[in-house]
């Protein structure tokens, strides 16, 4: 029998998170309790299922976000998640038909670019998405850090941190991360249900609720910059010494003095002798705000958010550039999403991008745009790589002068 590739029914609901469940290796089984209480979560007209015989083998599942592009703009994108085969149907061909039939529909409904966090590296580089944004995770060496014992863990700078709760929270985060979102590209938005999630024991989560502490930045003036969350163990040495470890499950910074005053405070709290950071920038700002920025080990350095272009002329005209300058593309996609060859003129009063007949400059697949696209690839390496051709002579440094930015992309959330 055929397997059936489509979207999936509302009553189908309970198979596809067992289906979800045995992909992930959790406890396959779901009960009708569990179902109702994720049901209101989910959008079914944006979950796709594989079924043989009736029996749901594979799992897909769309949300609509937003992805900042360099300089601020909002995009429309389509995020991926909860993408699982089961190890009996591996190998068939199902995420391909999940996954291109969810693209088309994606760039039909206007998305410039579709968006996921990738488990395993290379399995989406042939569906047309590059990594665009990396992560690094640091694990900091509190006593090695060199800051004064005798610090209060109040910032010096005139503001303050005050400890709040998850309704306030809830009150204050979602302006401050909209200022932060439009201040650095490759952050994604978060909608209401994000934040009910994240400081509530909301039914959607994964085994037991841990409420964490949240600190709030406030300036001399009063005004919010920023918003530390923590959550942390305990752990006591052999001589009755503590040993806890402070992680950090999510930062707000929107300015560095907001930044520095944070870390400060959760590198001052008693009993913390390691602070995990949690996903930050390769080149955030952390280390250098310790006197020892060698007490700052990294732990992971990984790719993190990738990017599919849907719409290229979209998706090159939305962002900014570091120069003006003139650049013909030739891209190729395999799913006909973003093929063509364009024009791209930047100048400090804007930026067109339109197809062309011209002979290009550099000739590249879409992964490659995907991971030039928010600043942090070079083409020049990418050239070397043997992965883009330059078709005229130092067509790859002048892309890099184009789309490399001063700061590296970040995104802080896993979706």
């Amino acid at each position: 029998m055929a397997i059936d590739v489509r979207v999936i029914r509302e009553s189908e609901l309970p198979d596809w998170l067992r289906a979800l469940n045995t992909g992930f290796l959790r406890a396959p089984s779901v009960s009708e309790k569990e179902a109702e209480e994720r049901r209101p979560t989910l959008d079914a007209s944006r979950m796709r299922g594989a079924f043989d015989d009736g029996r749901c083998v594979a799992t897909y599942r769309t949300f609509a976000q937003e992805l900042t592009a360099v300089g601020g703009a909002p995009l429309p994108a389509n995020a991926i998640t909860n993408v699982t085969v089961s190890s009996t149907h591996r190998r068939r061909g199902l995420l391909s038909r999940m996954i291109g039939d969810d693209l088309a529909e994606a760039k039909e409904r206007g998305d410039v670019v579709a968006t996921l966090i990738a488990a395993e590296y290379p399995i989406y580089g042939r569906y047309g998405f590059g990594p665009a944004a990396w992560t690094t995770d640091w694990s900091i060496d509190v006593p090695r850090a060199g800051l004064d014992p005798r610090r209060s863990g109040q910032p010096d700078d005139g503001g303050r941190i005050d400890l709040v709760d998850g309704a306030t929270v809830r009150k204050l985060g979602p302006a401050l991360h909209d200022r932060l979102r439009s201040a650095r590209h490759g952050v994604i938005s978060r909608d209401d249900q994000w934040w009910q999630g994240f400081t509530s024991a909301a039914p959607w989560h994964r085994g037991p609720w841990i409420e964490p502490f949240h600190a709030v930045y406030r300036t001399a003036s009063g005004e919010v910059e920023g918003m530390l969350t923590y959550r942390a163990d305990e752990a006591w040495g052999d001589a009755k010494q503590p040993l806890n470890t402070a992680t950090v499950v999510d930062a707000i910074g929107v300015t560095p003095a907001a930044e520095r005053a944070l870390w400060g405070y959760v590198c001052s709290i008693d009993w913390i002798k390691t602070v995990r950071t949690g996903y930050r920038a390769p080149d955030d700002l952390l280390p250098f705000f310790l006197p020892d920025p060698r007490a700052a080990r990294i732990v992971t350095q990984a790719d993190f958010l990738w990017v599919r272009i849907l719409d290229t002329v979209r998706a090159l005209e939305s962002r900014r550039y570091a120069a003006s300058g003139s650049l013909v593309l030739d891209v190729h996609d395999r799913a006909s999403l973003a093929s063509g060859c364009f024009r791209l003129d930047t100048t400090p009063e804007g930026t067109t991008c339109a197809p062309t007949t011209e002979s290009p400059d550099l000739t590249l697949d879409v992964r490659e745009l995907g991971a030039l696209y928010l600043g942090d690839e070079s083409a020049v390496r990418l050239s070397a790589l043997g992965t883009l051709t330059e078709d005229r002579p130092h067509a790859a440094s002048r892309t890099d002068a184009l789309f490399r930015t001063s700061r590296r992309p970040w995104c802080p959330d896993i979706f």
